[in-house]
């Protein structure tokens, strides 16, 4: 038989029992994934892809290695076509992105208010449609659609650049072969100022400018810089502010609420933090607080710099009027007027 038990035994094992589960309990760890794959497109130094690489070192650290973010530049998960990333998350093949806003307008109709030509003339007014009621609106349109928007970041106003002339007025586009990278608005604005618009991939815009299949492109002045189009025979850049590349960094709905609290924390302040680090890099050294030093890198680089007085910006304006008007109608005439008031608000 057996040996009894006194009470006091009984009580002393149960009293065990918890200190023996105790260490099985701490050693439980979240099942997160081995690596959560993020999506940017092209790569340092572009503004987002300065915001996507901050994201996901800072995850990393923070999370002390419960999660692992890894960055894929170069769009490489949707075979370097930056306009299929939204629907690659929604898919599950990535988990997140630092998304431009043109890159996701033609599934995102309400994006293309970035795009609307010549309404917002500098950083003031982007910061205003960010940090506001219309920056929510857009978030909310992005929300719907299963992705996380977690934080605004910007790659930066887009500048004209080409290799045959200055550009000083609508008709020195008059038949220069432009690359623009997604959205039929973009196609419209060309057209409408007597260029031959393109639409071609980052990962096709050099090679297509090294060999003289496009004239001209549109990009930030600091990606200009990084990427070295001064080489590829882009000798005139024009400084005109017609539209600018809003990012946002996004992460996957599902993903995002798999996450534990503590961890879900980490990923939404280390985007806060990517999309400032984004908006560092792409004003980087274009006049604010005295710092032209990209500028001046332009001019050492034997590139001419043409910097558009107002009068002059109006008349751009005047001329891509009718696109303007037709394409507010597509991003919604109410969050248009939204955004056209907001910008008064800070002259």
């Amino acid at each position: 038989m057996p040996p009894r038990l006194n009470r006091r035994g009984l009580l002393g094992a149960a009293a065990a029992l918890p200190a023996l589960a105790l260490p099985t309990i701490a050693r439980a760890q979240p099942r997160y994934k081995p690596e959560y794959k993020i999506s940017v497109v092209g790569n340092r130094p572009i503004a987002l892809s300065e915001s996507a690489f901050v994201w996901a070192d800072l995850v990393n650290q923070r999370s002390e290695a419960r999660l692992n973010f890894k960055v894929y530049p170069g769009s490489s998960l949707v075979g370097g076509d930056q306009t299929r990333e939204l629907v690659a998350i929604r898919q599950g093949v990535i988990d997140g992105a630092v998304f431009s806003t043109i890159n996701i307008s033609p599934q995102v109709r309400e994006m293309n208010l970035f795009s609307l030509p010549f309404l917002m003339p500098n950083t003031a007014a982007f910061d205003a449609l960010v940090g506001g009621e219309v920056g929510q609106a857009l978030f909310r349109s992005l929300a719907a659609r299963d992705i996380e928007p977690l934080a605004w970041g910007e790659n930066g106003f887009r500048e004209i650049s080409n290799s045959k002339r200055a550009i000083r007025a609508p008709g020195d586009l008059r038949g220069l072969k432009i690359r623009f990278a997604a959205g039929a608005i973009f196609s419209e604005i060309y057209t409408a100022m007597g260029a031959n618009p393109v639409q071609m991939s980052f990962a096709d815009l050099q090679p297509a400018l090294s060999t003289g299949a496009v004239d001209g492109q549109e990009n930030p002045v600091n990606l200009f810089l990084g990427f070295r189009m001064d080489s590829l025979a882009q000798k005139h850049l024009t400084l005109w502010n017609y539209c600018a590349d809003a990012g946002i960094v996004s992460l996957s709905k599902p993903v995002l609420a798999s996450l534990e609290p503590r961890d879900r924390e980490i990923v939404v302040e280390a985007a806060r933090e990517a999309g400032q680090a984004g908006n560092n890099a792409a004003r980087k050294g274009l006049g604010a607080n005295g710092d032209r030093s990209s500028l001046d890198e332009c001019a050492r680089r034997g590139v001419e710099v043409v910097d558009l007085t107002p009068a002059e910006k109006r008349a751009f304006a005047q001329a891509t009027r009718p696109v303007f008007d037709k394409w507010a109608a597509t991003v919604g005439a109410d969050l248009v007027r939204q955004a056209e008031a907001a910008i008064a608000r800070v002259g």
